[in-house]
């Protein structure tokens, strides 16, 4: 019996460690992939341009995984070390709360969940293995703590006041980079407006309001129902616009899509899609929604992920930023990658150069490449952002 233990205690201890510190960084190594991308080959024309631009992104997942943000890993796609060699001014960071086992882009419904098992093994807090808003709420932590450490490098974007604070310093101190939260999916609130509240006060500025699968707020387009915004969303949406909090569209359902529009009083984001007519998914947005966003004074964050373009050439892309160009003009269109959303991408946060060679070879402009790359989001969030007040 006692060699038994002898035995058992040190396989133990080594399948706790491989759970706890092993088992989260495989998923994230393999999930997150990159190509070789040999930079010795963008044209100099494209390397002088890229200097001179402010990126901003809508949508990353980073802090889903185990790792630190402020670190240069060999994995993955996002950290503050590639952010600023890639030239970002923004980047959204954006709270990944529930995903359906089997998650596709026809149907989920919300009975399973991959996330519990990662937030375990990632050693997230207990109050998070069954709470999706702790969940969101303890991301926030993991972002304001980063900024924290970051000696004045990553700083949080809450209002207008801070976006104007950090463009001036900016230009004094180009390496710095601002951060904004975001939340995939408002089953977040656990079916609580009173959660609304919480989620701005722990500096949330943009809310997605479905992700895989429908859920009180209205559909996904992947979700069972895939209906429209229901009673509970529009007291949601009220609430979100009393507080100037963006209103992310990504997943929504087409009914659901048509209803926040018809009642909306301020633009919306998408934050990361493709485009139907580019590559025909359930997940991208048709021309009838691209002239509806356009209409609302909106702007769509173009995907860099196979599920939005059909590959992942940085040319797929720039076709897609072009058809959206073409159809309702350059002010609507913007970067929406998915960085380290499970996805493979062709290139990283610190190889944006390659999707501004990209853009030049689509016959874009070095003007309009700035809009596209990221002054278009920032002059969305400087109209749209709250003002210096925040609701208690």
């Amino acid at each position: 019996m006692k060699r038994i233990l002898f035995i058992s205690g040190p396989v133990a201890l080594f399948l706790v460690w491989l759970f706890f510190w092993v088992l989260g960084k495989y998923v994230d190594s393999d999930m997150n992939r990159t190509r070789n991308v040999d930079l010795s080959q963008v044209s100099q024309e494209a390397r002088e341009l890229h200097q001179e631009l402010l990126v901003a992104d809508w949508h990353a997942d980073n802090l889903l995984w185990d790792r630190d943000l402020l670190n240069n890993i060999s994995y993955g796609q996002v950290d503050l070390p590639r952010l600023i060699a890639g030239g970002f001014a923004l980047q959204v960071f954006d709270a990944v709360i529930k995903t359906p086992r089997g998650l596709n882009y026809e149907r989920n419904d919300a009975d399973t969940d991959n996330i519990t098992l990662l937030a375990v093994a990632n050693r997230w807090p207990p109050k998070t293995w069954n709470s999706l808003l702790e969940r969101a709420l303890y991301q926030s932590q993991l972002l304001h703590e980063a900024a924290e450490r970051s000696e004045g490098n990553l700083r949080i974007i809450k209002n207008k006041s801070d976006l104007i604070d950090f463009l001036v310093h900016k230009e004094t101190k180009p390496t710095i980079v601002g951060g904004l939260l975001s939340v995939e999916g408002l089953h977040a609130l656990e079916r609580d407006l009173d959660n609304v509240g919480k989620l701005e006060r722990a500096g949330f500025r943009i809310l997605g309001l479905v992700h895989f699968f429908d859920n009180a707020l209205g559909g996904s387009s992947a979700g069972v129902e895939q209906g429209g915004l229901t009673d509970f969303g529009r007291q949601v949406l009220k609430q979100m616009e009393e507080r100037s909090i963006i209103v992310d569209l990504a997943h929504a359902s087409e009914t659901l899509f048509f209803d926040v529009l018809a009642i909306s009083t301020r633009p919306v984001v998408v934050s990361h899609t493709g485009i139907k007519a580019i590559y025909d998914s359930p997940r991208n947005l048709s021309d009838k929604q691209i002239l509806a966003i356009a209409d609302n004074g909106g702007i769509i964050g173009i995907g860099f992920w196979a599920g939005a373009n059909g590959d992942i050439n940085p040319a797929s892309i720039a076709k897609a930023v072009r058809y959206v160009v073409d159809m309702v003009g350059i002010q609507h269109v913007s970067l929406g990658s998915d960085f380290d959303g499970a996805v493979e991408t062709h290139f990283d946060a610190s190889e944006m150069v390659v999707l501004t060679e990209a853009l030049l070879a689509e016959g874009f402009t070095a003007s309009e490449i700035k809009l596209i790359m990221g002054l278009n989001q920032i002059n969305f969030l400087l109209e749209n952002l709250p003002e210096e007040y925040v609701f208690p």
